[in-house]
C-alpha cells in the first residue's frame, strides 16, 4: 500500500505560479516512478507529467510542456508539481498517482491515488 497526500492547490491569477506537493507514505517511496494528473468538470482524467524513480527521466503532457516541472525528492518521499505561466485552461483537480510502469513513452497509472488537490486559474 502506498498512502498519498498532495497539497499545495489553490486560486491563482492567469500567469501566476503554484507548486504542488505529494507526500508519500507506506512502501519504498523511491521504488516508484510517480505521475501527476489533472481532471477538470465533465472531462477525462489526464496526464499531465511524470518522474522516473530516481528523477533522471521525466516526460510531459505536451500542453504543459515548458511550463510545469516534476521533481521529487526521496528522502522526503514527496514530489513536487512547479506550475508557472498558469492558464485559465489549467484549472483542475489535480492528482498525484504511483506507477505500476513507466517509460519516457508511457506511463500506466497504478491504484495508489491521492485526493487531489483544487488549482483554480481566474482570468
Amino acid at each position: 500500500q502506498v498512502q498519498l497526500v498532495e497539497s499545495g492547490g489553490g486560486l491563482v491569477q492567469a500567469g501566476g505560479s503554484l507548486r504542488l506537493s505529494c507526500a508519500a507514505s507506506g512502501r519504498t517511496f523511491s521504488n516508484y516512478a510517480m505521475g501527476w494528473f489533472r481532471q477538470a468538470p465533465g472531462k477525462e482524467r489526464e496526464f499531465v507529467a511524470a518522474i522516473g524513480w530516481n528523477g533522471g527521466s521525466t516526460s510531459y503532457a505536451d500542453s504543459v510542456k515548458g511550463r510545469f516541472t516534476i521533481s521529487r525528492d526521496n528522502a522526503k518521499n514527496t514530489v513536487y508539481l512547479q506550475m508557472n505561466s498558469l492558464k485559465p485552461e489549467d484549472t483542475s483537480v489535480y492528482y498525484c498517482n504511483a506507477a505500476q510502469y513507466y517509460s519516457r513513452t508511457n506511463y500506466s497509472p497504478s491504484a495508489y491515488w491521492g485526493q487531489g488537490t483544487q488549482v483554480t486559474v481566474s482570468s
